[in-house]
């Protein structure tokens, strides 16, 4: 019942807004990673995870379809609040599936949906200057937003696949550009998902908040995986930005640590998992 008041006794107070500013600030990166229930949530945020997302790629790893596109809100809300009973420490981001924020009324009533029902404390959205009245919108009910951009999976079939984005300079600075809108309009995060290592460089360098990339370069602020894609789980082709972290680990416990670590310490990502 006083989770709050329990939670000042813990080793680490637990992760909000403000500490992932404080370290983006201190240049303390900031490791991340997915979750879609309670027994890997726990994994996760024992191993000293900073924010777990529950993604819309469980649409991928967790039900098998090709892409993320056939998630809906109740898929996220039910992983979510299973995700949220086992995270006591880390940040708790929920994704806004596939035509769940077409029009600011509705972000919000899903995004009210997700913090409530799921117990998410931000949730992400996909989209460039297009979602800038939507963010601003949830900003002004105080929902905290992830902004992404770059590679938008949800995308997929208007884009041809999955491809890396922002490789023109034109097209890097438009990223630049949206990512500066969508900060101004109140993203509290911005994620940038397959794009050079100067295109992550140039939007970390250039924002306030903070810069979480997959496969965005090590110049970000912070880095996130597929948590099934670093334990070798998912089958078939994996993203060049992939490293295998249960690779001469004993436990999948120890594969995370050794992802954490590697984050912090500036060793996760090396050149052969960045785009040029």
């Amino acid at each position: 019942m006083y989770t709050q008041l329990e939670q000042r006794g813990m080793p680490e107070p637990p992760v909000n807004i403000s500490t992932l500013q404080k370290m983006k600030q201190r240049g303390e990166p900031i490791a991340c990673l997915t979750a879609y229930d309670a027994s890997y949530a726990v994994l996760v945020d024992a191993a000293g995870a900073d924010l777990v997302l529950v993604g819309d790629s469980l649409g991928m790893v967790i039900q098998g379809h090709d892409t993320t596109v056939p998630v809906t809100v109740d898929d996220i809300i039910y992983h979510c609040r299973t995700v949220a009973r086992g995270v006591r420490r880390a940040f708790l981001v929920a994704d806004m599936p596939f035509m769940s924020y077409t029009e600011p009324g509705m972000a919000l009533d899903n995004a009210v949906r997700l913090m409530q029902e799921g117990g998410a404390m931000m949730v992400k959205l996909e989209g460039g200057d297009d979602q800038v009245e939507i963010v601003a919108h949830l900003a002004r009910h105080d929902i905290p937003v992830c902004a992404h951009l770059g590679l938008k999976p949800q995308s997929v079939h208007k884009i041809g696949g999955f491809k890396v984005q922002g490789r023109e300079p034109d097209k890097a600075k438009a990223m630049l550009q949206s990512a500066q809108r969508l900060q101004d309009a109140g993203a509290d995060i911005v994620l940038l998902e397959c794009v050079p290592n100067e295109a992550g460089k140039m939007i970390t360098e250039a924002l306030q908040v903070p810069v979480i990339g997959i496969g965005a370069g090590p110049y970000v602020d912070g880095q996130i995986l597929v948590l099934y894609d670093i334990l070798d789980i998912t089958q078939g082709r994996t993203p060049k930005f992939v490293r295998n972290f249960q690779a001469g680990c004993d436990s999948p416990l120890l594969a995370v640590q050794s992802y954490v670590r590697a984050v912090k310490e500036g060793d996760y990502p090396a050149p052969e998992h960045c785009f040029s």
